[in-house]
Order: C-alpha cells, then structure tokens, then sequence
C-alpha cells in the first residue's frame, strides 16, 4: 500500500488491516495513551474544494500522531496560476513526507501519485470517496460487529459516495443494493466491473434496494459542483428517493442508518428518521479522524498495526 487513491486500490487483507488499526487507535484515544508515531513528519493538505469534516480530522489526526500538518489552498498555490500538477507533485515531494488532496478531477489524484514520490490520501474527488467509506465501514463494524455478510443500501444520486461505497462494501464481504434515478446511477466503468457480482443490486427503486437492508446509506442529492442542478435534482428525486420511516419499513428491524454529511434535512433523509439514528451519524463522523490517522501510520512509515 503506497497510496490511498481509490478503495479499489486495495486488497481486502490491507481494508481490514486498516480498519481494525483505527479501531487500536480510537481505543488509544479513549485510554489517554500517547501515539506519536509519525514525530517529524509533516502532510501537505492541497483543497480544491471546501470542507469540514475532512480537514479539521486530517489537521487533528495528524497533530495527535505527532506529526505536522500544513493546509494549502488551493488559491495559495501556484497551481491556481497555471503550474502543472505533476511539477507540483515534485516540487512537494522535496517538501513533504505526504500529501492529502480534496479536489474534483480524479486525474490529479492520480498525477500527483505518479510525478511525487511520497504518500498521496484522496481526501475526495467528484469520482471517489474512499476515507468516507472507511469511517463508514469502520462505524459498522462497531455497531453490528461484522461486515461480512450484511446487506447494505444506497439510496439516493449515484455519486463519489456511491461509487466508493460499492467497492468498499463488496471488497469487505457486505452485498450492496444501490437504488438511483436513471441519469443519476453510479459511474459507468464501476458498474461494468461489478455488473456480474453476485453481491450487488442496481435498482431504481429504493423499496427493491433497502429490503431486509442491514444499513442503509444516503448523500444529499446535489453535491459540489452540481449546485446548478438543485432544483432539477429536487423534481427527480423528491419523494422517491428520501429516506424516511416508510422506506425504512422494508429493511431489517435494527437498521441502522449513515449519512457523511451535511444532511439536508426533508430531502433526502427527514429529521425524524435522522435524529433517530443520529448517534450512530455521528459516531461515522468522528470515525474519520480515527481511520485516516491508520492511513497516514501505514502510509507515512508504520506498516503494522498499533498494538
């Protein structure tokens, strides 16, 4: 494991292996006991695009392993006036001992991979969502003390979460069912690789996807960048694709249910069904910071687990 680009990336030993690290970790956290692992290490973070959850945890994440993290907007760069991403990729890979990078364009995940010569953690890219999924799946494991042989739904626009949440999913032994409006279904390459896996369901209708579902997942309807489609999105999705208590009907009696955040409330998730589960939505916040700190200790020099 040299990168974290895409979950699709990794073998479901080094999934695993991560997920319980993060498990050690936040244990560690609750006990008090110290985990500098990565003492004079430094993260460069490069954001293209806003956010909360993703940088305060990684900032946060990497202050309590010891380490040094250093935010870079992307407006504060050269790349803001032209600079390339691959002699970006060189010029930080003097600099730094990893790179995270939120951004839109897949491609530059991957450049800066291939040009650097350090870590590069894909903190989110319009295709991919791959740290989400890891708190996500982090969050079930300790609610439902298994990941294989659950069911899981997707209910909602089929985006970075969906695409990441059906690889994740079926790379831990979860089946996976996805129920989105055509036009609106996840990415095209995704669902040819996995068409045939007995472990997975697209549906358009949500009833179909969340039937005995042991979790059910949803993402607001426009995510950024698709702001000018929110009100053709509210047309195509309202009602159908919300997740509320009839809907949750067809799943198992002790669904539980994530959202990354932020929620739109009376969109796709109703406040009720939200503050229902809203312990466990944000106990999959929290995870974020405990499972990308397993990241960076596998990435940026600790190759075992924590114990």
């Amino acid at each position: 494991m040299k990168h974290l680009l895409k979950l699709s990336d990794l073998s479901q030993d080094e999934l695993l292996l991560l997920l319980k690290t993060g498990h050690e970790l936040k244990q560690k956290q609750k006990e008090g006991i110290e985990t500098s692992y990565l003492k004079g290490k430094t993260l460069g973070m490069i954001f293209q695009k806003a956010s909360t959850r993703t940088r305060v945890s990684f900032e946060v994440g990497m202050s309590q392993l010891g380490g040094q993290p250093l935010y870079l907007s992307a407006s504060d760069l050269q790349l803001n006036r032209g600079e390339s991403i691959q002699d970006t990729a060189r010029v930080l890979s003097r600099y730094l001992d990893g790179i995270m990078i939120r951004t839109y364009d897949q491609q530059d995940v991957e450049d800066l991979a291939a040009f650097g010569s350090i870590p590069v953690i894909n903190g989110l890219t319009d295709l991919y969502h791959p740290c989400q999924i890891l708190a996500d799946l982090m969050t079930v494991q300790e609610y439902k003390g298994q990941l294989d042989q659950l069911k899981f739904a997707f209910v909602g626009d089929g985006n970075n979460m969906a695409n990441s949440l059906i690889v994740g999913s079926l790379l831990a032994g979860a089946s996976i069912a996805v129920a989105s409006p055509s036009g609106y279904q996840p990415d095209p390459a995704i669902l040819e690789q996995y068409a045939r896996h007995a472990g997975f369901l697209l549906t358009e209708d949500p009833v179909e996807a969340v039937k005995e579902a042991d979790v059910v997942f949803t993402d607001v309807w426009a995510s950024m960048g698709d702001e000018s489609e929110a009100e053709k999105r509210q047309q195509v999705f309202k009602d159908t694709y919300q997740v509320n208590a009839k809907l949750l009907s067809a799943a198992a009696p002790d669904v539980m249910v994530q959202h990354c955040l932020p929620a739109h409330k009376e969109e796709e998730i109703t406040a009720e069904v939200f503050e229902q589960h809203a312990e466990a939505i944000f106990d999959e916040a929290e995870n974020r910071l405990h499972v990308q700190k397993a990241v960076l200790l596998h990435l940026m020099g600790v190759n075992a687990h924590v114990s």
